[in-house]
């Protein structure tokens, strides 16, 4: 089951944490992973390491997902290297708190570009190769910032719950297609943009207050649900958002 052999996975900023996770699993399973990140140099030593890791056919792409040319030219890539794109998750994104009253239009416009535009940008590149085919996976990384507030992260809340609902939007129109769309919305996971919250003992301990499974997420655990998703196992499942947080927005 979930066997993904013989398919093309793009997955935006893989180099490391969430969407490193996701590519491993992706790999682990038998697709061919394009790794994509805002540096080169990462994003190829990422894709060796996966490759020598599991045997498997890895390629890197430098992404500026924010820029509507880069999104273009990252599929353009795949398709010249793999001759097609089965499978793309919009992982890339940024986090940062900030009082809403200090917020600036540049924090503002920045958070939305990476973290929403990016998905507009990236699936409709995507998309327009997969409906060649009749056939495509594309799946999004929201949150559970997406579903509840957060103080000190309007933007980021927006970008997420923005997500979801584009994500049910995507789902409708690209049905005939054959194409899912779908969301994951991770907890807090243990990443480097989630560091200093662990690294903080009073933040640490308040959060896993709230998290009835009392430990904070892991990549794999938000790859192990990708993964679903992006099988033909999941053929039937579109528009929908899994939530992957230990049960914090169940309370």
């Amino acid at each position: 089951m979930f066997d993904l052999n013989g398919k093309v996975a793009v997955i935006t900023g893989s180099r490391r944490g969430i969407g490193r996770g996701i590519a491993e699993r992706l790999a682990y399973a038998g697709a061919k992973v394009v790794i994509s990140d805002i540096s080169l140099q990462e994003s190829e030593k990422t894709a060796d390491e996966i490759a020598k890791k599991l045997n498997i056919e890895t390629y890197a792409v430098k992404c500026d997902v924010s820029k509507k040319e880069e999104a273009d030219n990252l599929i353009k890539k795949t398709v010249e290297k793999f001759g097609k794109i089965d499978i793309l998750v919009n992982n890339a994104g940024i986090f940062f708190q900030k009082p809403f009253l200090e917020y600036t239009e540049e924090d503002w416009d920045k958070i939305i570009a990476i973290n929403l535009k990016s998905i507009y940008l990236c699936s409709q590149a995507a998309a327009k190769e997969m409906v060649k085919r009749n056939y495509g996976k594309i799946v999004n990384i929201s949150s559970i910032a997406g579903v509840i507030g957060y103080p000190g992260a309007a933007a980021y809340c927006a970008s997420k719950a923005g997500i979801i609902n584009f994500t049910r939007a995507m789902a409708l129109e690209l049905a005939p297609n054959k194409i899912n769309v779908n969301a994951v919305a991770p907890g807090v996971t243990e990443t480097p943009m989630t560091k200093f919250i662990i690294e903080n003992k009073t933040a640490f301990e308040q959060t896993l207050a709230v998290i009835p499974w009392k430990r904070q997420g892991q990549p794999s655990d938000i790859a192990n649900a990708v993964h679903y998703l992006a099988s033909d196992e999941a053929d039937y499942v579109t528009g929908q958002t899994l939530v992957v947080d230990g049960g914090w927005t169940i309370q």
